[in-house]
């Protein structure tokens, strides 16, 4: 070489060669193919949504001003509405914070014309949520049929699940559907009813369900969870049939609970950790169908002090689930997703970082003035090391595949931000402009790099603190369960509710301390989490 090289160079200069390897050049192809297979399915769901913003398009030009509530406008006439079956919304609640106010508004202002009643479920009355939720019902008593349930406290399940099934015991004799619904989820004026329209039109449906779309607040750690979500959203996009649920957003048949049908009072009630995986597992095991209509995508405003700890914390209890199920087959199904998932998240942050030490190592050679040929080894052995100029290329193809990936992503996101200002008009617009497309891109390398992490830490630990609660798992099914409020957080991941009051501030962790500790308490599982 006519130019020693120093330490750093060499360094550089070897990762370059050996991500240069035939294995390597594999991860690198493996990962563009990675990005092109997310942004074709977001395009599909961009397909199944447009494809509902122009039948509500096309009503309207014909002279229906309500598309928004239902495509037919004779499904207004009162020959119809008086015959739409009762319907009882069911929402668990835990704590309060900033968006509550207004996603309860839209929840109980719904236009459902059948006989509908809320039931607003907390632990204690001395959960945030309970004199905050009754203030509102008192503006509103003379207009909804809601109340305020006193559960108690949780002993065999999760704190969800048994105000859930305490809602469904006492909801009306003559319901015939329950909606479960999650106090984070922002109602469209007409979903009640196409939720309800279509378990009547076909009734063999089990559950219906829906799907949030994240407004994040700004802070990485928001972009992180929309990111995360975004991959699900086109198993949710699919107009009709799907395998996967959402418990934010469930409607199911009155008669199952009252009737214990397919074990869905007793699966959940009987060491039940997650809503929608128990009932998604249930569903799978009697052949059950599960649907989510297109107009079913909800806006979810995101806390506006989303910090990065609190993202770990809620990224924790999305594997912690993968570690609940109700039988063989239901473990086998967790453990090949635990597996798949994990895989492709580190299969997806991989290119990225040889993609980086290559062009580092291209800016090294244009600045310095080396050749090509003064970096590049001979191939000895069976190893052969590709030319720079391949190592190039993979990065340029790369580079496009994830333009590619974000643009779809983008293009789903416009389309359901606009699905959504026509279901609800009278609502304040939704906006794109305030999305950071350079921010998300880190929260997709940031999110899919912690990802594996997460799921390896809940796999060992076996318990997880949700909302001041820590969970035991024992054989897939809570096994203990220990409330402590002065070692639990104080308030909630997304939602920045407040869990026990408004006693002060949550102390600033840093995400960084937050998995340290993590890391710390790796075999000491009965600790909090802060």
């Amino acid at each position: 070489m006519s130019t020693a090289l120093d330490p750093v160079e060499w360094l550089l200069f070897s990762l370059s060669r050996a991500f240069c390897s035939p294995l390597a050049v594999f991860i690198q192809i493996q990962g563009c193919i990675i990005c092109l297979t997310l942004a074709i399915g977001w395009a599909f769901a961009a397909y199944v949504r447009n494809r509902e913003i122009n039948r509500m398009k096309d009503a309207m030009e014909g002279g229906n001003s309500f598309a928004f509530l239902y495509h037919d406008i004779r499904e207004l006439e009162h020959s119809n509405q008086v015959n739409l079956p009762r319907v009882t919304v069911v929402m668990p609640l835990k704590g309060f914070g900033e968006h509550n106010l207004r996603n309860w508004k839209s929840q109980i202002t719904s236009l459902y014309g059948g006989p509908l009643e809320f039931l607003f479920v907390v632990e204690s009355t001395e959960d945030p949520a309970y004199h905050a939720v009754s203030r509102l019902l008192r503006d509103f008593k003379d207009d909804v049929d809601a109340k305020v349930i006193v559960a108690g406290l949780s002993t065999t399940c999760s704190q969800k699940i048994h105000n859930q099934l305490v809602g469904v015991g006492k909801m009306h004799k003559d319901t015939k559907y329950v909606l479960f619904l999650d106090d984070d989820v922002r109602l469209h004026p007409g979903s009640i009813g196409a939720l309800t329209a279509e378990m009547e039109k076909r009734p063999e449906i089990f559950i219906q369900t829906g799907y949030p779309l994240d407004l994040p607040s700004g802070s990485l750690g928001s972009y992180c969870i929309y990111e995360y979500h975004m991959p699900c959203s086109m198993g949710f996009a699919t107009g009709g049939k799907t395998f996967f649920l959402w418990g934010g957003c469930m409607m199911m048949h009155a008669d199952d609970f009252r009737h214990d049908n397919y074990g869905v009072v007793s699966g959940l009630r009987n060491g039940g950790y997650s809503d929608d995986m128990t009932l998604a597992a249930l569903a799978g095991a009697n052949k059950r169908l599960i649907t989510s209509p297109p107009v079913a995508v909800f806006p979810h405003p995101l806390a506006t002090d989303l910090s990065f700890s609190r993202y770990w914390n809620y990224l924790r209890k999305q594997t912690f689930v993968l570690e609940s199920y109700i039988s063989r087959v239901n473990w086998l199904m967790n453990r090949g997703l635990f597996s798949f998932h994990s895989y492709m998240s580190w299969g997806f942050v991989a290119p990225y970082l040889m993609a980086a030490i290559h062009v580092v190592a291209a800016l090294e050679i244009y600045i310095k003035g080396y050749s090509y040929e003064e970096t590049t080894c001979t191939t000895t052995g069976e190893h052969t090391i590709f030319p720079f100029q391949l190592r190039l290329l993979l990065t340029s193809c790369l580079a496009i595949c994830t333009f590619t990936e974000l643009l779809s992503m983008w293009n789903l996101t416009r389309i359901e931000v606009q699905l959504c200002n026509m279901l609800s008009p009278e609502a304040t617009k939704l906006s794109l402009d305030y999305y950071n497309w350079s921010m998300i891109f880190v929260a997709m390398l940031v999110d899919n790099f912690l990802y594996p992490i997460s799921a390896f830490r809940s796999h060992f630990s076996q318990s997880i603190n949700w909302s001041g609660i820590r969970y035991h798992l024992k054989d897939g099914k809570i096994s203990k369960i220990e409330r402590k409020k002065d070692r639990g957080p104080k308030f909630t991941d997304l939602g920045g509710k407040h869990l026990y009051g408004k006693k002060g501030a949550p102390p600033k962790a840093s995400f960084l301390s937050s998995l340290s500790r993590s890391l710390c308490q790796w075999h000491q599982p009965k600790k909090y989490e802060v």
